[in-house]
């Protein structure tokens, strides 16, 4: 595989610029990678290569951070977002796309952004990351995984409220929840025949009805419909007994109702090592599971491990994809 991973810089006022320096002093020559943003934003005296091309990456030194310039308006303070710079941020994930569509780059690992920040600043009409991407990709309909060694989690809602939640969970996007997660396993990971635990909505999967009908009225038939087709779905599992350790040799993924159904699990068995994988896309995407954390921003105490690890995810999605 000669095409590198592109690193988006996210907001260059979080922790995105810190960890990337940090990613390359971890991986070497591991991952080959380079950084899309500006070099102003690094952190000071970062030892670093400009490049004009992708494809000159691999000939950086393995001490040194490839870096493929994107010019911004003008610099940034660590931890002080700057709203008038949402745009600059918005054309770095653009870009990113772009490589990795016309082959330039193997996957695009993105830098956190501040939703918040580019909403403000250039008026950014997606709630996050994973929808822009779906839309610069040209798909309906994406989906979110979580993944660390020891789990793989996707929520089928992500970012609503739980009051929400029973309204927004239809049988229609369950489903399609699973056959993008399952088609993604086999294409993106080389896992065939995944094995998906579907989990229950209410408390004890709804214990027969008397914690709620979802279970039995919907989820449960919908699972049996999808055996029947040939996929390996266990459940509805209770949600409070399927992610201890002898629970989770049982299958590769859960599939999960709700956000914090998904990610309370995976975040409490490894919250520095999980990657935010998006599923569904004509290219590989992948992200640290973290966000950009002005607070701590040019203190030097980010850590990179999740980065590393979403690095390493998406060279290695890249090498399934190739086959």
């Amino acid at each position: 595989m000669t095409a590198p991973v592109v690193l988006t810089c996210g907001d260059p006022a979080g922790i995105g610029p810190e960890i990337a320096v940090s990613a390359r002093h971890v991986l070497g020559g591991e991952v080959p990678f380079f950084w899309l943003g500006d070099p102003r934003h690094l952190p000071a005296g970062t030892p670093l290569t400009l490049i004009d091309s992708p494809h000159e990456a691999a000939e950086v030194a393995a001490d040194r951070l490839p870096v493929l310039a994107h010019p911004f308006l003008h610099e940034v303070k660590a931890g002080a977002p700057d709203p008038s710079l949402a745009q600059d941020v918005i054309d770095v994930i653009a870009r990113g796309v772009d490589l990795v569509r016309t082959g330039a780059a193997s996957a695009i690992c993105t830098a956190p952004i501040s939703k918040k920040v580019l909403k403000d600043g250039a008026g950014f009409a997606y709630p996050g990351h994973t929808e822009f991407l779906a839309h610069l990709g040209g798909v309906g309909r994406v989906v979110m995984m979580l993944a660390c060694p020891a789990l793989r989690v996707v929520p089928t809602t992500i970012h609503i409220a739980l009051s929400d939640v029973p309204r927004q969970l239809t049988p229609e996007l369950l489903e399609e929840t699973i056959r993008i997660t399952h088609a993604g396993l086999r294409r993106d990971l080389g896992i065939n025949g995944a094995r998906i635990a579907v989990a229950g909505l209410n408390p004890h999967a709804g214990e027969g009805g008397l914690m709620g009908r979802e279970e039995l009225d919907w989820i449960a038939p919908l699972v049996e419909r999808m055996r029947g087709e040939g996929f390996d779905l266990r459940g509805p599992m209770p949600p409070d007994t399927m992610f201890h350790a002898a629970a989770r040799a049982g299958y590769d993924v859960a599939v999960c109702m709700y956000h914090d159904q998904a990610l309370i699990p995976i975040k409490t068995l490894d919250f520095d090592g999980g990657v935010n994988v998006t599923l569904g896309l004509p290219f590989i995407r992948t992200s640290p599971d973290h966000g950009t954390a002005f607070d701590i921003a040019g203190k030097g105490v980010a850590k990179p491990t999740s980065l590393v690890a979403a690095l390493r995810m998406a060279q290695q999605m890249a090498k399934a994809r190739l086959g």
